[in-house]
């Protein structure tokens, strides 16, 4: 059941797909301008779309239940839904009924979050190996004298270390791995062998002036990565030291954000592919909503073409004879 939940997790996302603007301090759009603003993207040629959530404000699923019922046949997943934001037989019955009220179109993201998220709702971050462990065995079990929905969507966890990652290959469907070098991506791809998803969490400055667009990137290392122990930590894993990461060196930079016009983007997102990535969920450096949306828009037809071109890359040879009218 697995490797089918993979397999069409990879024909629905795609190998390219866009995070929706979120800007940390920023109030949430009305979901108006969150519907329309899928739906420009939608007709964009925008394939996967995905969000995220902490504890408390939006709730990531029901965005989704929103926004899948608003547009005709992108893909939405969360990334992440997150652990401490609700229990996971909650987690398991709510992403069921989005799985089978839009099938092919829902994957599920899950994600322990930071110890803030923990302690608001009075739990303990002292084990998230644990916390991850335990909570994809409860979406499993059945409560006593309840009848559980069948699972019918990919679940894929969080994972940046070599322990989550590990945890990630042994109990769910996959992993999803962000702010981290093409390196990086095949070593996960190593970790979680060939029949699991692998979903590569790329940040990118967008902006043809290679300057300004590299300006961007800096910024983002400096406000993000550097003042966060893991981000220091994942990167020292790969060669990358920590006065490095400290001072945003050109080398960090370029290793982790991907900068400059549509194809840089582009060509950091095959790299990454072709190192093991099955999807590249791109996150945009932009200062707010708006501003993301008519930048993914923009570039939508651009992603559009470029993930045309992956899929028939990816098919046997026979059946591209077949589409193409060779045979």
């Amino acid at each position: 059941m697995t490797v089918d939940l993979v397999t069409g997790a990879r024909q629905a996302l795609g190998p390219v797909g866009a995070f929706l603007p979120n800007i940390f301090g920023q109030p949430v759009p009305p979901a108006g301008v969150q519907v329309e603003a899928v739906q420009r993207l939608e007709e964009a040629g925008v394939r996967t779309a995905w969000n995220n959530e902490g504890v408390g404000g939006r709730d990531a699923l029901v965005q989704l239940a929103v926004l899948l019922a608003s547009t005709r046949r992108m893909t939405f997943a969360p990334a992440v839904a997150n652990m401490w934001a609700r229990p996971p037989e909650t987690a398991h019955g709510g992403a069921a009924l989005l799985a089978e009220a839009y099938p092919g179109r829902f994957v599920l993201g899950l994600g322990v979050g930071y110890a803030m998220h923990a302690e608001l709702v009075g739990g303990s971050f002292d084990q998230p190996l644990s916390v991850a462990r335990a909570y994809l065995e409860r979406m499993d079990r059945a409560p006593a004298g309840m009848p559980i929905p069948p699972r019918t969507y990919a679940r894929i966890l969080a994972a940046n270390g070599p322990r989550m990652t590990a945890l990630a290959a042994e109990i769910a469907d996959g992993a999803i791995p962000t702010v981290a070098p093409v390196a990086h991506t095949a070593w996960a791809r190593g970790v979680l062998g060939p029949d699991k998803l692998l979903v590569v969490g790329l940040t990118a400055a967008l902006d043809d002036d290679p300057e300004r667009a590299r300006a961007l990137a800096r910024r983002f290392v400096a406000t993000t990565i550097a003042p966060n122990p893991w981000g220091a930590a994942n990167l020292r894993r790969f060669g990358f030291g920590p006065e490095e990461v400290a001072a945003g060196s050109d080398r960090v930079v370029d290793a982790v954000v991907a900068h400059g016009g549509v194809d840089a983007i582009l060509a950091r997102v095959r790299a990454h592919l072709d190192a093991g990535a099955d999807h590249v969920r791109l996150s945009l450096v932009v200062p707010d909503f708006g501003t993301g949306v008519d930048q993914l828009e923009r570039v939508g037809p651009a992603f559009a073409a470029f993930a045309a071109l992956a899929d028939v890359a990816a098919r046997p040879a026979a059946a591209v004879a077949v589409a193409r009218g060779d045979v």
